[in-house]
């Protein structure tokens, strides 16, 4: 009898290759808002762009509300590490996502970042690698 091998890798996934993110030695780079640090994981690269991982770290609060916006992508999931963040979203809710907590945001899904603590570490990541970002109007009928 010929062994099962339809559970064993018999292949890598194309051009993808093991990250190691040390904290020895943070890579940061650009972000979106001024008011926080980003830490590159190496996932872009090392996932041949399917995915992006980074860790984003603020030392004061969120001053004013980001505005409404969207991200380019399929999906954008985030774990907080340290602190919170109160977002509200298209479909009317506000959520405060607090220490330990995680949320997935499907990508083009309008959002506006509008309080955060003081000090904050969240995990960020989504697919695909390359993610943009669009600002954009409060959705209709939205009232503050």
């Amino acid at each position: 009898m010929a062994p099962d091998t339809t559970m064993m890798p018999t292949e890598k996934a194309s051009g993808q290759k093991i990250a190691h993110g040390r904290i020895a030695e943070p890579v940061l780079v650009k972000g979106r808002r001024e008011f926080f640090t980003y830490r590159d994981l190496g996932v872009s690269e090392a996932s041949a762009g399917g995915m992006r991982a980074q860790v984003m770290k603020a030392t004061q609060g969120l001053s004013e509300p980001t505005g409404w916006h969207y991200h380019e992508c399929d999906g954008q999931f985030i774990y907080i590490m340290k602190g919170w963040v109160e977002l509200q979203f298209e479909d009317g809710r506000t959520l405060k996502v607090e220490e330990g907590d995680s949320l997935f945001i499907p990508g083009f899904m309008k959002h506006n970042e509008i309080r955060t603590s003081d000090e904050m570490e969240i995990l960020e990541v989504s697919t695909p690698g390359q993610m943009g970002t669009r600002p954009c109007d409060p959705p209709t009928g939205w009232k503050d």
